[in-house]
């Protein structure tokens, strides 16, 4: 990366202590440190701002409940160019950062880049069938209605210019899932690309008892349903697909003065 730009690293925490200790940790480790770690406490009642602060995190509180207003919370306090996203529950490995750093000085033309995860929790012999087909069924559905990859909330990184842009639109309801919704909104127009040098430990949490996956599963269901009829798919792939060839037609237009005189 150009030593000009900065990374900031948001993670948003609700009574989440032990974990987010792990998490800090491991971000203490990386082999590219980021130049702030920002930690949107969104109204915990353990030690979670506490740890936060021993590890020298930024501490930002978010009175709003819901992980889409304080991760928005996050990014807004971000002062980086690049701003990387992951939970409190998740255990980068130490090149994550320097990964998500290359990917985004190599690719210019990239708004966000997303990655996968393994499970790091749990049976042993479920963790990678149980992640494939979790990330699986999420690009499955996810990708013919969106018109191109979704972001992973545990997982991802993008440039501080691409959420100004739309840091106005972006849903901060508690029943939406905030990286559906910020993939609809940066899918229109910027590029989101798939990064699997990005190398994340997540927790086995949505398959935990308790309803947990139906939680989620629903507030994925609103979180699509929201965008319609905007975002009906149909409609979403016509207007993406038209304004690609708009632009494809402004690339190859000659500039003022250019003589074409040779092409003709």
């Amino acid at each position: 990366m150009p030593d000009a730009t900065r990374i900031s690293v948001v993670i948003p925490v609700k009574d989440d202590d032990t974990e987010l200790a792990r998490c800090l940790g491991a971000l203490a480790r990386q082999t590219v440190p980021a130049d702030e770690v920002i930690v949107v406490d969104n109204g915990s009642t353990d030690a979670s701002a506490a740890v936060a602060r021993a590890f020298g995190a930024r501490l930002v509180r978010c009175e709003t409940p819901g992980i889409p207003a304080a991760s928005a919370a996050g990014y807004d306090a971000a002062g980086g160019d690049v701003i990387l996203r992951l939970d409190a529950d998740c255990v980068p490995d130490e090149s994550w950062t320097a990964a998500m750093a290359a990917a985004f000085a190599a690719r210019p033309d990239v708004a966000a880049f997303t990655g996968g995860a393994r499970f790091i929790d749990g049976p042993p012999p479920l963790r990678a069938p149980l992640a494939t087909l979790y990330l699986g069924a999420y690009a499955a559905v996810m990708i013919p209605t969106l018109g191109h990859l979704p972001l992973f909330g545990s997982n991802l990184g993008l440039r501080r210019e691409a959420w100004l842009g739309i840091r106005s639109s972006v849903h901060r309801d508690p029943e939406l899932h905030d990286d559906m919704d910020l993939a609809f909104h940066l899918g229109e127009r910027g590029r989101i690309r798939r990064l699997s040098g990005a190398r994340m430990g997540i927790s086995m949490r949505p398959f935990a008892p308790g309803g947990a996956f139906g939680r989620r599963a629903v507030r994925g269901l609103r979180t699509v349903l929201v965008h319609f009829p905007h975002d009906f798919p149909p409609v979403r792939w016509t207007r993406r697909l038209l304004r690609r060839v708009r632009a494809r037609r402004y690339d190859t237009r000659p500039s003022p003065g250019r003589d074409t005189r040779s092409q003709r």
